[in-house]
């Protein structure tokens, strides 16, 4: 299954790495520095309100389709869902009156109201695509994935040029999932047919999903802080600065490890509900050292071309600022990445959900007071510096506390030979001349992957070999 969705959802990461890229190209110059930081906390006052109040539905949807697919109460499953979603979603519009009568800026009333609008559309699609990556549906959730990310990006544009400012972005998100939903929702409610809600269902899902979606508010909480805190200490300007670098560096990554997510969620719980804790640990093992080979050197070659790729990528008010950004982001992504896509699937595996509260707090309080005590000192390196340490010590947390909840493997062997691929790697690319823009940017990209890439086959490092093998030869049949 896992191999399935990594073949499937490559079209999703190919068309999600290629709109995020275009989304800091084109958003950065056709918004001033201003407007764009007013679009980063609308962002990040959406996903913090969409993760609050309907993410745990989300969360329940996906961990207990197969159970109920066993004991046969599908048509329960849904009806439960849908009615504890609507019953969340109630609050959305009582937020956006909130915001109308807080006292704030008008372009910043827009964009947050327009953000908060969004989650509603967006968190039902989302239902829709967590139910088909259950079920194995890869075709279909790969589909809703790209038209949201095409659709949004395009329509957002589109409302940017028009003049609509920070809120065009999120305006151009929510409005294609409505679109989407409109086409979508009608299949997906027919599934609720003879259905009822049910209490106890509806106890077992807060339970499991409460957890998940407060665990999620901490990791926004520890991605989100600094943005907040400069604004708060500095201005709009810097938080837009900050945004373009941290997008840089962290988007990029996202892609890579969403993908790998989609796949390997699933795959893990289908692995232990069938095979028990022997095949999910090989299925982890697998899972990790691949993943692991994928994103470390990408982490490290986005620090190593952090100058060029902000030539290229980033409106000219914020390039200089974005490309002493990038570097530490490359390094607080990965270890987000590694902990999100990963570690802490240990807890809901195990549906020990409490537990990823535990090991989200200490991280995301770490945050909050490194930032509180270093932006007024250091300014933007404050935050750079507590965001990549927050993000180190939530790893080793998620890690210790997993191995209590339901123990994953760490293939170390995998991890310290790609390390050293990675050294060999940065070695390598610092020896290319800086000749800036677009030519610096592709001779080190290429020289980067070309050594890391012979040297992890060359040594057939996790068995890489054989994976690309089997990749090649089930896209082949699939065509």
């Amino acid at each position: 299954m896992f191999w399935r969705g990594v073949l499937g959802y490559l079209p999703v990461n190919v068309v999600q790495g290629v709109v995020g890229l275009l989304t800091i190209v084109l958003f950065t110059r056709v918004l001033d520095p201003a407007q764009y930081g007013v679009y980063a906390l609308a962002f990040s006052v959406g996903s913090l309100t969409q993760t609050m109040l309907l993410t745990w539905t989300e969360a329940a949807m996906a961990r207990f389709l197969a159970t109920r697919g066993q004991d046969g109460r599908l048509a329960d499953h849904f009806a439960t869902l849908y009615r504890l979603w609507l019953s969340a979603a109630v609050l959305v519009p009582l937020a956006c009156a909130a915001v109308m009568l807080a006292p704030l800026p008008a372009p910043m009333k827009v964009a947050l109201v327009a953000a908060l609008g969004s989650t509603l559309a967006n968190s039902l699609m989302k239902l829709a695509q967590e139910r088909r990556r259950a079920a194995g549906e890869v075709s279909g959730a790969a589909i809703l994935a790209i038209a949201q990310s095409a659709g949004g990006f395009a329509i957002g544009l589109a409302l940017a040029l028009a003049g609509l400012g920070g809120a065009a972005p999120v305006l151009g998100v929510g409005a294609v999932s409505a679109l989407c939903a409109v086409v979508v929702l009608p299949g997906e409610l027919k599934r609720v047919a003879g259905g009822r809600f049910d209490a106890s269902l509806a106890r077992a899902y807060a339970a499991y999903g409460l957890p998940v979606a407060l665990s999620l508010i901490l990791a926004l909480v520890l991605a989100s802080t600094d943005r907040l805190l400069l604004a708060a200490f500095l201005d709009e300007a810097t938080v837009g600065v900050y945004h373009a670098g941290y997008s840089l560096g962290s988007r990029t990554l996202d892609v890579v490890f969403i993908w790998l997510g989609m796949a390997g969620g699933p795959a893990l719980i289908q692995a232990l509900e069938r095979g028990g804790q022997a095949a999910l640990s090989e299925a982890a093992r697998e899972q990790a050292g691949f993943m692991i080979l994928l994103t470390a050197p990408a982490a490290v070659g986005l620090a190593l071309v952090a100058r060029p790729l902000a030539d290229l990528m980033v409106g000219e008010p914020l390039r200089a600022g974005a490309s002493h950004v990038t570097p530490w982001i490359a390094a607080s992504g990965w270890l987000a990445g590694m902990t999100t896509y990963y570690l802490l699937q240990a807890f809901t595996l195990a549906r020990r959900t409490p537990l990823l509260i535990v090991s989200m707090s200490i991280p995301a309080a770490a945050n909050v007071l490194l930032n509180l005590a270093l932006i007024p000192r250091l300014g933007l390196d404050g935050a750079l510096w507590a965001t990549t340490l927050s993000y180190g010590l939530g790893a080793i947390v998620a890690w210790t506390l997993g191995r209590r909840a339901c123990p994953l493997p760490m293939p170390l062997d995998v991890l310290v030979k790609a390390g050293v691929a990675c050294l060999a790697m940065a070695a390598c690319v610092r020896l290319v001349p800086p000749l800036g823009g677009l030519p610096e940017l592709a001779l080190k990209a290429g020289v980067g992957a070309a050594v890391y890439g012979a040297i992890v086959l060359g040594l057939d490092i996790g068995g890489l070999r054989a994976k690309l093998n089997l990749i090649l030869r089930r896209r082949a049949l699939a065509l």
